[in-house]
């Protein structure tokens, strides 16, 4: 196992035990060279953020990992504040890391998972990454209702991928990537690197409190047309 996943896992309480299994170096070059948008993300729980991310969700089907059929924008979105991850199940470097800080993240948020904030996995290899193996991997990492894992027609993933600008043309040179964003507000950023749980929780909040401060406005404003 790298020592810089491991020193990266231990730095973020995220220590995934079985999680992580060995990986090839070729694997690990594939990885690291994905990370030119960051070179340092890796280390320390660093990472880089790109707010005012352009996002459009592509109308297309897709299967979470109790098979069932769902529309991303309709049936997860929506309104929603959302953090979405990117991997796949073969992964074994980046990709554990990617999904132990969503399950942190899950865990921090308790209760308001599902219910104020969409978690989501999509699969970046939907050819190998069946239903029936996302529920297997989501059971690694202790996926509860409020996060859903992702996959469908490769055309359909590819779609996806390329409406929220993080389509790649060799998934397995992927950059670690979680995005936040509000459906209801259509803010977005995406995070490069190995993001440290509390910066994505922080910035769950701070869309969260921009929703509660609109609405104060709205009242206001609608207190001074109508008195």
């Amino acid at each position: 196992m790298n020592t810089g996943i491991v020193t990266t896992l231990f730095a973020l309480g995220l220590f995934a035990g079985s999680a992580l299994a060995g990986h090839t170096p070729e694997e690990h070059a594939a990885h690291m060279a994905a990370m030119a948008a960051d070179p340092h993300a890796a280390h320390q729980g660093h990472s880089a953020a790109q707010p005012g991310a352009q996002v459009a969700f592509a109308d297309v089907p897709l299967l979470d990992q109790d098979g069932r059929e769902l529309r991303l924008a309709d049936d997860l979105v929506g309104e929603r504040i959302v953090v979405i991850g990117f991997v796949y199940t073969s992964c074994t470097t980046v990709c554990p890391v990617i999904s132990a800080i969503m399950q942190k993240v899950q865990r921090q948020l308790g209760e308001r998972a599902g219910r104020e904030v969409q978690l989501i996995s999509l699969s970046i290899d939907p050819q190998r990454d069946t239903p029936e193996r996302l529920h297997e991997y989501a059971g690694r990492f202790g996926a509860g209702e409020g996060w859903r894992w992702l996959t469908g027609s490769q055309e359909a993933v590819d779609d996806t991928l390329k409406g929220l600008g993080t389509w790649t043309a060799d998934y397995q040179q992927h950059p670690p990537l979680i995005m936040v964003g509000d459906g209801r507000s259509g803010q977005w950023t995406r995070f490069y690197g190995f993001t440290d749980p509390a910066v994505l929780l922080a910035r769950v909040d701070e869309l969260a409190a921009a929703r509660e401060q609109h609405g104060h406005d709205h009242n206001a404003l609608a207190q001074e047309t109508h008195p």
